[in-house]
């Protein structure tokens, strides 16, 4: 089909790695879409924006991050919500334009990104959301590379932070698993979440237990209470090497008052009991005494 195809060559400053730019969109439609040989992260930073694929649209709303790898088409028109007045803001994105060997290295260094951002195996554009605060944070980071020299350095600086911050498929989980089966294991890993057990897993899907449970054997391999007790036990670690807390806080913490319990837990998890592994990291590491 017809299209635009752009080049890094136009974008991009012989010495840079990345293009920065801020656009209010034309509520015309595309009367083409277009393709790049480069990399792009935008995001909506006001009012309502439609993106325009090869065989199909959706709607993107403030939040709404997009990331474009090279190759897809698509195209992006601002909207005027219905019942809006002639007065309301126009929809306006961020654009960061990406030279293509910076997000293949990273990749190289960072198997953990398999599945995220560009990194997925989505033939199209992939698009993710960030709330209200996320939003004001990846905006303030944002205002630092726009300052910044266009170098690697500081572009990665700004990367990294973000695509942490991604939900993505737990370790060991198959590539087609659900989204909202991703998005549920990334808030078990959350203290909030975690101490409810099982039951607060299988709050943050929706859906009903015997469901989560059969689809987390299928994509994961274990059971809800399984991956809730591994996250926990991942947090007691933290804590024990980290805090001076007492231990009894810290199981009550994780939603396990029972101290036995979690001791066996402990055990299972890390191979030694929760005071010795505080020993070996927090002294026997630091000053040993023999």
């Amino acid at each position: 089909m017809d299209h635009i195809a752009l080049s890094a060559s136009d974008a991009f400053g012989p010495q840079d790695a990345f293009e920065f730019s801020r656009a209010e969109l034309d509520t015309r439609r595309p009367p083409l879409l277009h393709n790049q040989d480069f990399y792009e992260l935008i995001w909506v930073q006001n009012g309502t924006v439609r993106l325009h694929l090869n065989g199909g649209r959706r709607d993107l709303t403030e939040g709404d991050l997009l990331f474009i790898s090279p190759g897809q088409l698509h195209g992006l028109q601002g909207r005027h919500p219905k019942g809006a007045s002639e007065h309301t803001e126009p929809a306006m994105v961020v654009s960061l334009a990406i030279r293509p060997g910076v997000i293949k290295s990273i990749g190289n260094r960072h198997g953990d990104l398999r599945g995220v951002a560009f990194w997925g195996e989505d033939t199209g554009p992939l698009v993710t959301h960030r709330d209200m605060r996320q939003l004001a944070a990846l905006n303030h980071s944002a205002l630092k590379l726009e300052r910044s020299p266009r170098r690697k350095l500081y572009l990665e600086a700004f990367l990294m932070p973000l695509l942490v911050s991604l939900d993505r498929p737990p370790e060991g989980m198959s590539q087609d698993a659900p989204t909202w089966l991703i998005t549920a294991c990334a808030a078990a890993q959350t203290l909030d979440v975690f101490r409810n057990g099982a039951a607060g897993l299988v709050a943050a899907t929706g859906l009903a237990h015997p469901h989560v449970a059969r689809t987390m054997r299928r994509f994961l391999g274990v059971t809800p209470s399984d991956y809730v007790n591994t996250q926990r036990m991942d947090y007691a670690a933290r804590r024990l090497t980290g805090t001076s807390d007492p231990l009894a806080e810290i199981a009550t913490d994780c939603g396990l008052p029972n101290l036995s319990h979690f001791h066996k837990l402990f055990l299972a998890a890390h191979g030694e009991t929760p005071q010795r592994y505080r020993r070996a990291r927090q002294q026997d590491l630091i000053q040993p005494r023999s």
